[in-house]
């Protein structure tokens, strides 16, 4: 069983505010899954917060509205790409 101190430490919640390309998540697939998430680190950064901190959202917040704005980048990345006929996957 692990303790607080043998954790890596969490990197800073500002580095998960931009998703990874969506699109490279993509390729090299055989079948095109609605599962990829380019915010994967920032869900995990969150999630990793929140197990150190024994799920005090409080402590948090910073992990969690990182992850928002990496949805919300997503978004509207691809909404910019279907409007301009680009690709989405």
């Amino acid at each position: 069983m692990s303790t607080k101190s043998d954790a890596a430490p969490l990197p800073p919640a500002s580095a998960n505010v931009k998703p990874l390309n969506y699109r490279e998540q993509f390729q090299g697939r055989e079948v095109v899954s609605r599962f990829i998430d380019p915010c994967e680190a920032a869900s995990k950064a969150t999630m990793a917060c929140m197990n150190k901190h024994n799920y005090d959202r409080e402590k948090c917040l910073d992990y969690f509205q990182a992850y928002r704005e990496c949805k919300n980048a997503w978004i509207e990345q691809r909404k910019d790409d279907r409007r301009n006929g680009r690709p989405s996957s």
